[in-house]
């Protein structure tokens, strides 16, 4: 399979070069071992998906060492964690830079191993799936924010997306960008090899059950959880449910957008919303097995929305950057009109806050941005530019603080 050159490869370089230890979190086959090894040739490798290996790590750790010497990359870390409390006292002993490099598809559970044997001694970064950006080969890797300066930037390197609903459909695991890779035998096999494996043994539900799970789940990207109504369908406890996402949450599967909270919009929904990682693995599951039927169906709104989501959390992590405190979305009652007002997204940066809407179409109107004036009432922040994300095909200035961007601009 070709090397596809991944954004976040200055990023990667420039830490393991400043720091003892980095660490590289991200679900299962979206590239880790693939861009370390490409990056780092000279690193001596050991991988703790070999339980042999694991065993050797557990047991005799001054061995292991002494086996696999720095500077040293371990794949799945997560799988023994008490390597980490060896590792620390390495590199407490060492004034040397980008001796570890470690791996993991557990991002809770490594950070909870983190805090406890490594806090201040490690860098962190996620690798996501393929952006678009990286599919299409563009070099511009700045987060997306709805500034000027960043508009200006970003429309130096437009490409147009002509096969969207391709790359939608398709998704973005780097496997699926090899030309004799077919799509439906490709989620079989991860959906059989490595969820039911990794996380089935998380939450240990039998198969039947397990799949109509992931299914349920799927269903509902870019809804509301409701997990008593997931529960119902499933048939398992509304605890149960909540466990189980959060075990997909910390393995790269979902993410969960949370709503934006102020005591100054009072009538502010606080459930959070569910949005798939990979849009190839939604229609998988919910069984769109073409571009042109997803395209044409009743959830391409909401498949739409979970693209452009998943587009914008890489774009944060592949500079490196943190986006858990910067992005939410607003549900409530607090602007005075009948029923609920919605923004799709809300980018939160140096005290402005940017209200994003979402919309699968090729005409926008400033009516479909008619709930941001709620962020007005925020104190201590101000409203910046509007965007609303479609399927134009130019820039088009609504109103003088709003715009209208083709995804391309993402």
């Amino acid at each position: 399979m070709a090397y596809i050159e991944r954004a976040i490869t200055s990023v990667l370089k420039n830490r393991a070069s400043s720091s003892k230890c980095l660490l590289v979190t991200g679900a299962r086959q979206v590239g880790k071992s693939t861009i370390i090894k490409h990056v780092f040739p000279e690193y001596n490798r050991a991988n703790f998906d070999d339980s042999l290996t694991r065993l050797m790590a557990k047991e005799e750790p001054r061995l292991f060492f002494l086996n696999n010497p720095r500077p040293l990359f371990i794949d799945e870390v997560q799988k023994e964690g008490g390597i980490l409390e060896e590792i620390k006292l390495l590199i407490d002993d060492s004034d040397s830079r980008g001796d570890f490099i470690l791996s993991g598809s557990q991002k809770l559970d490594l950070m909870r191993g983190i805090s406890e044997s490594l806090a201040g001694r490690v860098s962190i970064l996620e690798l996501a799936g393929l952006s678009a950006r990286e599919i299409k080969g563009i070099s511009f890797n700045r987060h997306f924010v709805p500034t000027e300066e960043y508009i200006n930037e970003r429309e130096k390197d437009i490409v147009r997306y002509t096969d969207i609903w391709k790359i939608i459909h398709t998704g973005s695991y780097p496997e699926l960008y090899d030309i004799d890779r077919d799509w439906q035998d490709f989620y079989s096999s991860y959906t059989a090899t490595y969820l039911e494996r990794d996380i089935n043994e998380l939450i240990a539900a039998d198969s039947l059950t397990f799949t109509k799970f992931m299914t349920s789940i799927a269903a509902r990207t870019g809804q509301m959880l409701n997990y008593a109504n997931i529960a119902s369908e499933v048939g398992v406890s509304e605890p149960t449910i909540k466990k189980w996402i959060s075990v997909l949450e910390r393995t790269g599967i979902v993410y969960i957008l949370q709503p934006y909270s102020t005591s100054a919009l009072s009538r502010a929904i606080k459930t959070p919303k569910i949005y798939f990682r990979d849009t190839g693995l939604a229609c998988y599951l919910t069984r769109w097995l073409t571009a042109d039927a997803l395209k044409n169906s009743a959830v391409a709104g909401n498949m739409f929305e979970t693209f452009v989501i998943s587009e914008i959390l890489k774009s944060y992590s592949n500079e490196g950057k943190d986006y858990k405190f910067s992005i939410f979305y607003y549900r409530g009652k607090d602007k005075k009109s009948s029923g609920e007002n919605e923004i799709d997204l809300i980018i939160c940066e140096n005290g402005i806050l940017y209200p994003i809407e979402i919309k699968m179409t090729g005409n926008p109107k400033p009516t479909m941005a008619s709930a941001n004036q709620v962020l007005d009432k925020v104190p201590d922040s101000k409203r910046g530019m509007g965007v609303i994300l479609c399927m134009a095909d130019k820039k088009t200035y609504l109103r003088d603080n709003l715009v209208a961007l083709p995804i391309e601009y993402l």
